[in-house]
């Protein structure tokens, strides 16, 4: 049997773009290692979740690890919360969270507080708090990134989100989606009133409007859920696994199924990260395991700051530190694709197909020579997100028989 690397380039797939003349980033940039492993294996395309869903990372990597979306996903707040090392609980109502700058009109100038590059971790201090019987536990994560956890008697995630999802608006009022989140939405209400007068006063925010910075004088939160009882990974497929992830919310999912973690030095989950060192760790891990996970946020970091330029690059950078996976073929199932695609143009997510590429020796090739959303568009190769975990596992000889 052989074992399976699955390598999650987050936001890979794109639309053509002006800047690059009409290309989309992958199709520009220069990746000789990704054309190598689609030379070597299956090139096609992979529907996240369903044809055209607009989806976002955690429900198209729930879906890629064969758990059903529609199952298991409750929010994106569990898996952020416990990404950044919350315990949370199943009574626990967790949140994705964002510092942002709100202007003197009470109107969102920026959802990321100019992508905050210094540690937040005082403000969340001052933001733990307790309210009519609530506890509120606030994390920081990378950049701008938080999550925010309520503990609590008699609460639920039927609540709507804070955050207006764009710039010119002001922070929604939380209001329960049902009956039962009325006690939740008011409690939350009061603690994002009071968030904001010691935001407003911290001596973080009074520093950074010295020098001139963007305050975080807001916190937006979104993606209400509560813990889902979810099948371990090693249950599901016999298959013993890790994860070498730099975002919380995808560590998040891969401490909830029972992946361990492969810790690498510089892995930052941004533009920045070590993406030689994520590999080379990866690579090693299989020594010990059969499975390792692979998230690269880089590509999706560059589309939503609209810079189609960047997103090439750091494309290539991802290609170089690729080389390794060429010498596993013998005896690795490598599959490489994205979780959903992101637009350079709009800096949205999209519910475009994203490229797959499924690689080893003695398996069959399906003549696709260049791993890009028009080459791997042409291959006749079409797969569910759904799908990719069964057909990597009978590729690795590890499918059990349907039927007699």
């Amino acid at each position: 049997m052989k074992k399976i690397m699955l390598i999650i380039m987050d936001g890979l797939g794109d639309r053509p773009n002006d800047k690059l003349g009409g290309k989309t980033p992958l199709e520009s940039a220069y990746i000789p290692n990704m054309n190598r492993l689609v030379e070597n294996g299956i090139g096609g395309m992979m529907y996240s979740v369903d044809q055209g869903i607009v989806c976002g990372s955690d429900t198209s990597h729930l879906s890629i690890l064969g758990y059903d979306p529609v199952k298991y996903y409750t929010g994106r707040g569990p898996f952020e919360a416990m990404g950044l090392g919350i315990m949370v609980r199943q009574s626990d109502v967790s949140f994705r969270a964002n510092f942002a700058t709100r202007d003197e009109n009470n109107i969102i100038i920026d959802r990321r507080a100019g992508r905050l590059d210094e540690d937040p971790g005082d403000l969340c201090k001052a933001l733990s708090m307790e309210i009519d019987g609530v506890e509120f536990i606030v994390k920081n994560g990378v950049e701008h990134r938080a999550a925010l956890v309520m503990r609590g008697s008699n609460l639920s995630d039927k609540i709507s989100d804070s955050d207006p999802h764009s710039v010119g608006k002001a922070p929604g009022t939380i209001v329960p989606k049902a009956p039962e989140g009325k006690f939740t939405a008011d409690v939350l209400n009061k603690f994002l009133a009071k968030s904001r007068d010691i935001l407003q006063n911290h001596p973080f925010n009074k520093k950074r409007i010295s020098e001139g910075k963007l305050p975080a004088n807001e916190i937006l939160v979104r993606g209400a859920g509560m813990t889902p009882n979810i099948d371990p990974f090693q249950s599901m497929y016999g298959m013993t696994g890790g994860y070498a992830v730099g975002i919380p919310m995808i560590r998040g999912l891969a401490n909830l199924i029972g992946l361990q973690e492969i810790k690498v030095q510089g892995m930052t989950g941004s533009i920045d990260t070590n993406y030689k060192g994520k590999i080379k760790a990866a690579v090693d891990g299989l020594a010990k395991r059969d499975f390792v996970l692979v998230n690269v946020k880089a590509p999706d970091v560059a589309a939503h700051d609209k810079n189609p330029i960047l997103k090439r690059e750091v494309l290539e950078r991802i290609d170089e530190a690729f080389y390794p996976l060429l010498d596993i073929l013998e005896d690795t199932v490598v599959v490489i694709t994205g979780d959903h695609s992101t637009s350079s143009e709009s800096g949205e997510h999209t519910g475009d197909p994203v490229p797959i590429a499924i690689a080893s020796n003695e398996i069959r090739t399906n003549g696709c020579t260049r791993f890009d959303e028009k080459n791997c568009g042409i291959s006749s190769f079409r797969i569910y997100s759904r799908s990719v975990m069964q057909y990597a596992l009978q590729l690795s000889d590890r499918a059990e028989k349907y039927g007699a």
